[in-house]
């Protein structure tokens, strides 16, 4: 059009900037926006407002808002694309905060930003300011209108407050449409309602309403427990009488779904049945990882790149805990020179877990380089690199890291004390264990578990204090289990306690009666101390059982 001599106008750049924001095309759109300048049409209230939609659309929030802040004018419109674009670039508490400012200039609110803000409020879970919106909606009379209706009851759901949204949605006064139920549906899964969601699905077939895509999915989600797989085949043959299998939505559904459930066959004849997209590929990738495939979760990761499909951020978020539960150092080393090549590296996620998997494999010098590297270290890189160097028996590295994330601000959470505590029992650290055992207790209020009880047990158990460990056990505040008391027993062996270790084991046959290796223990407390006819009478318990002992191999 330039080209050929004629002159744009206002009514011309507004679809410039859509078009350059749908592709999207920054640079472009940059040059489109110097045009405008030149043309003299930027002080153009629809101009600046497309503007700022492309610049949003163009992930360029920093610059969208000097655009908007640069308006003499700035319109409900202005303020709504704002609003909408902070939100879309995932920013919802600088949404709200923009919002809280249109209130304070007294700008007049309308259904598009009511329906803006909610999904804000949403996020990062501001039921007060979702209330406060809901009270604006009352008063303008907005209620009647059903995206707004919609953005309220999915608001109160992911707020958690499921009461206020059925209310919402029971009443009679509106007509609901498939978005009404898909939200509905959605927020019962979200709050673990899974009975209540899949109740909503069969009613909303019964009242005429078609589910689209996000319903379905939402309804698998809600069946990712073996307890309901058979629901999720029956909304599976519905998906293709509704012929919604193709949808990418649901074929990442139904593959997460069948996955969940541990059932791996399914899962895969679904993938083999898909389309090759980068979001079915990560959901085969993280189903196999999930369910402890990690050789068939790493040959489907490798396929995925010998099919040209690039990967992105989930991808190597689900492929991540197979490299490290392969605990394979060629394997390891082939991602990290993956990751490098690739350029996902720079991701501090990425590089805590590559961080775990050398960990696992026992490349600690590899882990601690890559660790040393971070340029934001959270907890969770702090608890890859101390349980890297707990498993591996380096105990006091392993504490003395513990006390560098302390100094450094980072409070350590019940995972980080359990590879702590771990490292210390094999080490025989018994004085450093019980201090950071009382450290965790007094120091951080972390709320021991039974891991935390079962490593102090065996700690002071490995010691010879075993009355001390049993006393222990005594005061736990929940219900010992087998750790625990295996912990027990196994220190009654090496130290040749018979007394306490019928006691250990008496809890434990009421526990796992189907453990051989329990029966084993307790006789070899007995042939230690020369009760053999104690020993004999255990294996003969053993053998009225119905119960036998796993034969022995090797791994060489």
């Amino acid at each position: 059009m330039i080209s050929s001599g004629f002159r744009p106008d206002n009514f011309t750049f507004p679809f410039v900037f859509k078009a350059c924001g749908d592709v999207p095309l920054f640079k472009m759109g940059l040059q489109a926006h110097c045009k405008a300048f030149v043309s003299g049409f930027l002080s153009n209230e629809v101009v600046q407002n497309c503007l700022i939609a492309m610049y949003m659309n163009c992930g360029e929030k920093e610059v969208g808002s000097v655009v908007f802040e640069g308006m003499n004018n700035q319109s409900v419109v202005s303020w709504n694309t704002m609003i909408a674009g902070l939100f879309q670039n995932g920013c919802a508490a600088e949404a709200l905060m923009v919002f809280y400012r249109m209130v304070g200039d007294g700008v007049e609110v309308d259904e598009a930003t009511v329906v803006t803000v909610l999904p804000a409020c949403a996020v990062v879970k501001d039921l007060e300011t979702g209330r406060r919106v809901h009270v604006l909606v009352d008063e303008r009379g907005f209620g009647e209108y059903a995206p707004v209706r919609n953005s309220l009851i999915d608001m109160y759901a992911k707020c958690g407050n499921l009461d206020e949204a059925r209310r919402l949605f029971d009443d009679r006064n509106w007509r609901k449409d498939v978005v009404s139920w898909t939200a509905m549906i959605g927020g019962c899964v979200l709050n673990g309602c899974v009975s209540e969601a899949l109740h909503f699905g069969v009613k909303m077939q019964f009242s005429g309403i078609k589910p689209n895509s996000v319903t379905m999915a939402s309804l698998l989600t809600a069946c990712s427990s073996a307890l309901f797989i058979s629901h999720g085949k029956c909304l599976h043959g519905l998906c293709i009488r509704l012929r919604l299998k193709d949808d990418i939505v649901v074929e990442t559904a139904l593959i997460d779904m069948y996955a969940n459930c541990g059932n791996m066959n399914f899962s895969a004849r679904v993938f083999e049945t898909c389309s090759r997209r980068t979001a079915t590929w990560n959901a085969i990738v993280s189903g196999f990882a999930h369910n402890k495939h990690e050789i068939k979760a790493i040959k489907h990761f490798k396929l995925m790149l010998a099919e040209s499909m690039r990967p992105d951020q989930a991808t190597i978020a689900s492929v991540l805990p197979a490299y490290s539960d392969s605990a394979d150092t060629n394997q390891a080393m082939s991602l990290h020179c993956f990751l490098i090549k690739t350029g996902f590296l720079q991701s501090t996620e990425t590089t805590t877990g590559l961080v775990d998997a050398y960990a696992k494999t026992g490349c600690l010098d590899a882990a601690k380089e890559l660790f040393e590297g971070l340029n934001t270290k959270d907890y969770v890189a702090w608890s890859a690199i101390i349980s890297g160097y707990g498993k591996h028996g380096h105990a006091k590295t392993a504490i003395s890291l513990l006390e560098r994330m302390i100094e450094a601000g980072i409070e350590p959470n019940e995972v980080t004390f359990t590879s702590v505590l771990y490292s210390c029992s094999h080490a025989g650290l018994v004085d450093e264990g019980v201090h950071i055992f009382q450290q965790m207790l007094h120091a951080h209020q972390v709320k021991p578990s039974l891991d935390h009880y079962a490593c102090v047990v065996d700690l002071i158990g490995r010691a010879g204090k075993l009355e001390e460990a049993y006393r222990m056990i005594k005061r736990m505040p929940f219900e010992p289990n087998q750790a625990v008391w295996g912990a027990l027993l196994g220190a009654c062996v090496v130290h040749e306690n018979v007394e306490l270790g019928e006691v250990a084991a008496k809890h434990l046959f009421e526990i796992e009666p189907e453990n051989t290796g329990n029966y084993v223990l307790l006789g070899n407390v007995y042939a230690a101390v020369g009760r053999w006819e104690d020993a004999e009478s255990v294996r003969s318990l053993l053998k009225s059982r119905g119960l036998r002992k796993a034969p022995g191999c090797s791994s060489v």
